[in-house]
């Protein structure tokens, strides 16, 4: 076998780091000799706050948003100001905090975790759409926003809720087509989302 050019201790790290979303093994590389560059003690801090991920970070039990461990509902559905009959509906925790940076949604949210792709096995039963369901019923919810990303999965899956939707009070929007197609959510800018908000449309049955 031929003989590693950098210490093993390097090329592990850059393995592991290779495996994050949108990392390849350049930017790995990059990445793993920063690392070796700064000190131990920025390091060791690092290390410990991966460490404490799992255990300092919960999901709240009715939106699925990201909440303190310990905590079993968001603060943004508890929140006696949040209008609890509007819902935002969207793919992952961290697009909750690009709509919340425009300052213009005052309703709550519900992340799926995730979006239908049949192709990689993702259908209804692995994303959080019956809970959804159940809390459209249980709120007497009057409008829900379907904020997915403007991708064929995106748009799949707010078909899917419509119809789902459809014999329901609640009126269903979209985000208005201020978001650029193929853009994801939590890489859109403050103006663009908060046009997207105040365009919303209803979908068409």
């Amino acid at each position: 076998m031929k003989p590693s050019i950098l210490p093993s201790s390097l090329v592990k790290l850059i393995d592991e780091l290779a495996k994050l979303p949108g990392v390849g093994p350049r930017t790995a590389e990059r990445y793993a000799y920063y690392l070796f560059k700064t000190t131990k003690d920025q390091n060791d801090r690092l290390a410990e706050v991966i460490a404490g991920l799992h255990d300092g970070v919960g999901v709240c039990k009715k939106t699925f948003a990201l909440v303190e461990a310990g905590q079993d509902i968001s603060p943004l559905y508890s929140d006696k100001n949040r209008d609890k009959q509007t819902i935002a509906v969207v793919e992952d925790p961290l697009d909750i905090a690009a709509l919340e940076a425009t300052g213009g949604y005052k309703g709550t949210y519900h992340v799926l975790g995730g979006l239908l792709s049949p192709i990689d096995g993702v259908g209804p039963e692995q994303l959080n759409i019956s809970q959804l369901l159940d809390r459209v019923k249980e709120d007497d919810v009057q409008e829900v926003i379907i904020a997915t990303n403007a991708s064929v999965e995106g748009e799949s899956t707010a078909l899917y809720l419509q119809k789902q939707l459809k014999d329901t009070e609640a009126a269903v929007t979209r985000l208005a087509r201020g978001l650029p197609v193929g853009v994801d959510l939590e890489y859109a800018d403050q103006i663009t989302l908060t046009k997207a908000l105040e365009g919303r449309q209803q979908i068409n049955e």
